[in-house]
């Protein structure tokens, strides 16, 4: 059975030789045509354009579950605070 050592080790060689290779090997035919010395081709430009629009829809619906949340919490603490002054004003009142 290996060690700890040992995973992170094997982990890291592999970290690196993944890092270390061509990144051209590792890319589609149509990113990987986008190198420098090439012109952009009409599509790779559309899908640069719908990778784009598919993170503004996933950043608006996250930012919106992230909306929500605030507004609940914040909610909440006010609902507390007044339940708070309630609970001191009928204290003081008797």
């Amino acid at each position: 059975m290996k060690s700890t050592g040992q995973y992170s080790k094997t982990l890291f060689l592999v970290a690196a030789l993944t890092a270390l290779t061509a990144s051209q090997l590792l890319a589609c035919p149509a990113c990987g045509s986008a190198n420098g010395d090439m012109p952009s081709s009409p599509l790779t430009d559309g899908m640069n354009l719908g990778i784009l629009t598919l993170f503004g829809v996933i950043a608006t619906v996250l930012g919106s579950i992230a909306a929500f949340f605030v507004f609940v919490i914040r909610r909440e603490a006010a609902l507390a605070a007044k339940t708070a002054a309630a609970e001191n004003f009928s204290e003081i009142k008797v």
